[in-house]
């Protein structure tokens, strides 16, 4: 298996969790709409809700990490990173997962493994008039954790190989933005289909515009 076939591999995986666990906001918003039915019209508020927020939004947040990285969906805010040429790009990369990323996503899995371990030993429950089991949350800590290192291993092969050969290898492609845009305008009965087109072409230069000022170049 190739450096490319391994590198999609693993965004294939972060991607398949990040995808399967983001149907956790249309449970989270089937929760809070019920509750606030429940409880404004009802006058009969949940004790728990509160609690299950917590604890879907934590795992939807905590399993897309790894998928957000693969995509390179993380924030960044450095203007010498964006100018910089592809090698600069991932050597300053390739130093940082290795100081501070790797060392930084093992010491919370490990930790987070102790918490899961802690929890499950003593089935922790919440603190509140219906206590909810804590443990199977808990658990997302280290799970996380594992998928989020395993993406960071293949951002540290994507680093090399952009050292070796000049260029970032691609990244498995997914619906942006920019596609949903796309797929509006193009169905749009309000706009004629010229002005759509226009749009569409607009949209598609100010996206590669800003893709080619946060990676120094690459599209």
């Amino acid at each position: 298996m190739n450096s490319q076939k391994l590198l999609h591999l693993t965004d294939e995986i972060s991607t398949w969790v990040g995808k399967a666990f983001a149907w956790l906001i249309v449970g989270l918003m089937l929760v809070v709409v019920i509750e606030v039915f429940k409880r404004y019209v009802l006058n009969h508020p949940t004790a728990w809700v509160f609690d299950v927020c917590n604890m879907m939004y934590g795992t939807l947040f905590m399993m897309g990490g790894a998928y957000t990285l693969c995509q390179d969906g993380h924030v960044r805010g450095d203007f010498f990173y964006g100018s910089a040429q592809p090698r600069t790009q991932a050597w300053l990369d390739l130093v940082l997962f290795i100081v501070f990323f790797m060392p930084g996503v093992a010491a919370l899995t490990w930790a987070g493994w102790g918490y899961a371990s802690d929890a499950w030993a003593i089935k922790e429950h919440t603190f509140n008039a219906d206590p909810l089991p804590l443990y199977p949350f808990k658990s997302i800590i280290p799970l996380a954790g594992f998928i989020v290192f395993m993406q960071g291993l293949a951002e540290i092969l994507r680093c090399i190989v952009c050292i070796r050969t000049g260029e970032w290898t691609p990244r498995l492609k997914d619906a942006e933005e920019i596609d949903v845009v796309e797929q509006q305008l193009g169905s749009s009965t309000l706009v004629d289909r010229e002005a759509a087109l226009e749009a569409i072409a607009n949209v598609k230069t100010i996206d590669e515009s800003a893709h080619q000022r946060a990676k120094g170049g690459q599209a």
